[in-house]
């Protein structure tokens, strides 16, 4: 069974920083390119950041950039997210997403596995 696996969620002021996780069991997703999505209350959702298959190309919503950083340790079948400078409007569920393919994406359509989300909650 192939599983993503999300941690690293909770309550954080703004300003503050998280750093989420996302574990990938049941099968290897180091040739895969992966992205992290959110979705807030009453909103479709959106794209944050996603990683090549090797983990040199990134690319960011122009919402975090420079706030966040995504990236990737294959051996450990694991996608992160540091997320710094925190802000209210950051507030969501958070998404990791990997594809079959080895580019990136911004499109939710194109990714074929989905976790389960984590909750980001930040206070101002």
């Amino acid at each position: 069974q192939v599983q993503l696996v999300e941690s690293g969620g909770g309550l954080v002021q703004a300003g503050g920083s998280l750093r989420l996780s996302c574990a990938g069991s049941g099968r290897t997703f180091s040739s895969n390119a992966m992205g992290w999505f959110r979705q807030a209350p009453g909103k479709e959702r959106e794209f944050v950041a996603a990683i090549s298959w090797s983990g040199v190309s990134t690319n960011y919503a122009d919402s975090v950039k420079g706030r966040f950083t995504i990236s990737r340790d294959n051996a450990k079948n694991t996608v992160y997210l540091q997320m710094s400078s925190l802000k209210p409007e950051d507030t969501a569920v958070y998404y990791c997403a990997a594809r079959t393919a080895r580019t990136r994406s911004t499109l939710p359509h194109e990714y074929d596995y989905w976790g389960q989300g984590t909750q980001v909650t930040v206070s101002s």
